[in-house]
């Protein structure tokens, strides 16, 4: 019998021998006869091992798309990590008041089904591509492996998989979290930075019911909605992808973004806020709309600004470009401050929201919003890419009523009457209403704050009556100006016709004085000829 030291000598030789022969080969064996070895190895390992191994990896079709069996693996492990696992992750949940457990990496649990026991071990793999400028960098790759004895090769894949699915999609959808996306530029595509997406949670307080608008109007809205959610075999059977469109339109302050928020709440649905200025080209555009999940809303808020998408020039009047002639002479000469980066084009943000691209999610509601819907191509928010036309408009007497009740708690007043013509003769914005609706102080009850919303309106139409006359004016001044210019023109255009034909008729008598003297010249000739030969015969 060895004693313990010469047990633990050998141990320890044997240990260091192998790491030595280990590194050597990672080291100077080329990575194609390693392959070549290691794919051979675990050929030989599964003639001698009774075990069947299934890896589901994190994202699907070259790392371009999530894995939804890997969300709804993950989800049903989660559930049985607690319990099991050694080693834990454990994640914050809504307000952080509780913890959410999941199996930490490289560690493993066991499952049981139907009497039958398999493992599943939660693996990471660490990929260092060659990078640019002699740097590197590494990208991990997370997947999870299903281990089973051959012989339940039928229970497994047939029944267990599909409960595993399941519970995890039902598991997950209970513990959803609805978060706000924004996209990050692609410096932070990577795991260990921020990803494709940066998030928070999503806890918008608006809804239908305190949205100022037109209650026949949010009625059809929220059937429209409705009818979108359930129309998955409709849309399957009709041929179209399953996705909506949505633009909203209007001025400023009348509820577009709230609406959104609105539509969010209402179908229970993530929020994706993609900037354009910040994709830096189409390819990444597709991209990030890949790594969107279903069940959300994805929002380009002020579509008109974002970028030039539209291929049109701006149009204006000779006048307008005579009279502004020396602002635009003095604008050019200034120089560009800020030049755009993003190359995403019109034809490339068409084909990511409406091509063959937009068919690779579902259950997806697009969202534009403009303050200007005319500055947008028509084949941007045709009918089939933007679905529904909602125009956001100037608060009315019904939107103010849904204010009222919201902000001071009443649902009639005497200045009702009032205030429902004083919003009939003048536009004044909800975001607007509201804020004048809103107490100020403790002391401040309906009846003041009513009262403001009069006056704001009294001074709102005098402002608007104001603006007017000085547009007036300045028309009448432009119209005058104008007139002046067209007078001047005139005059001048007489005075050089005068100039030119007093010119005319100067050049005409000097031809015919050139004339004449050419004729007296050529009669001298003669004369001088005839006494010549008078003198010659004498």
């Amino acid at each position: 019998m060895l004693e313990t030291g010469a047990i633990w000598g050998l141990t320890g030789t044997t240990v260091t021998s192998f790491m030595f022969f280990w590194a050597i080969y990672k080291q100077y064996v080329p990575n194609h006869l390693r392959a070549y070895v290691e794919r051979y190895f675990h050929k030989m390992i599964g003639w001698i091992s009774y075990y069947v191994h299934i890896k589901f990896t994190e994202y699907t079709d070259e790392g371009l798309k999530r894995s939804q069996a890997y969300d709804s693996i993950r989800n049903y492990l989660a559930s049985k990590s607690t319990a099991l696992a050694k080693r834990l992750k454990a994640n914050e949940t809504k307000n952080s008041k509780s913890l959410v457990f999941s199996m930490d990496d490289r560690e493993e649990i066991e499952d049981e089904f139907e009497g039958v026991k398999v493992k599943w071990y939660s693996n990471v793999k660490v990929i260092q591509p060659q990078s640019n400028y002699g740097r590197s960098s590494s990208e991990e790759r997370r997947y999870f492996t299903l281990s089973f004895h051959r012989r339940n090769r039928g229970l497994i894949i047939e029944t267990y998989l599909d409960h595993v699915l399941r519970e995890g999609k039902a598991i997950g959808l209970m513990n959803r979290e609805r978060k706000l996306y924004t996209n990050n530029t692609s410096q932070e595509w990577y795991p260990w930075r921020s990803g494709k997406w940066s998030n928070v949670p999503f806890h918008h307080p608006a809804t239908f019911e305190t949205l100022a608008m037109d209650p026949v109007k949010k009625e059809g809205i929220k059937k429209d909605l409705i009818k979108f959610s359930k129309g998955k075999d409709y849309y399957k059977k009709v041929g179209k992808p399953w996705k909506r469109g949505y633009l909203l339109f209007g001025p400023p302050g009348t509820g577009k973004s709230t609406m959104i928020a609105a539509i969010a709440n209402f179908l229970d649905y993530d929020v994706y806020d993609l900037e354009l200025t910040t994709v830096k080209d189409n390819s990444e555009l597709k991209k990030l709309l890949l790594d969107t999940t279903s069940k959300s809303i994805i929002v380009i808020e002020d579509i008109d600004c974002s970028l030039d998408l539209t291929g049109q020039r701006k149009k204006k009047k000779e006048e307008d470009e005579e009279e502004d002639g020396e602002e635009k002479k003095g604008a050019e000469k200034k120089p560009k401050v800020d030049e755009k980066q993003s190359k995403v084009t019109l034809s490339g943000l068409l084909n990511s929201i409406d091509g063959l691209w937009s068919a690779c999610s579902g259950e997806k509601i697009i969202v534009f919003t403009t303050n200007f819907v005319d500055k947008l191509d028509p084949a941007l928010i045709r009918r089939g890419r933007m679905d529904n036309h909602i125009e956001m408009s100037y608060c009315k007497f019904e939107a103010f009523k849904v204010l009222a009740k919201n902000y001071l708690e009443i649902e009639t007043h005497d200045l009702y009457g009032e205030i429902e013509r004083k919003l009939e003769e003048t536009n004044m914005s909800p975001a607007d209403v509201a804020e004048t609706l809103m107490p100020k102080s403790d002391e401040e009850d309906a009846d003041i704050c009513i009262k403001r919303l009069v006056k704001t309106l009294d001074d709102e139409k005098e402002k608007v009556r104001k603006l007017a006359e000085e547009e007036e004016k300045k028309k009448a001044e432009k119209e005058e100006k104008k007139k002046k210019k067209a007078e001047e023109a005139e005059e001048k255009k007489k005075t050089e016709e005068e100039e030119k034909k007093k010119k005319a008729e100067e050049e005409e008598e000097k031809k015919k004085t050139e004339e004449e003297e050419k004729k007296d010249k050529v009669k001298g000739k003669e004369q001088n000829g005839d006494v010549s030969k008078q003198n010659g015969s004498n």
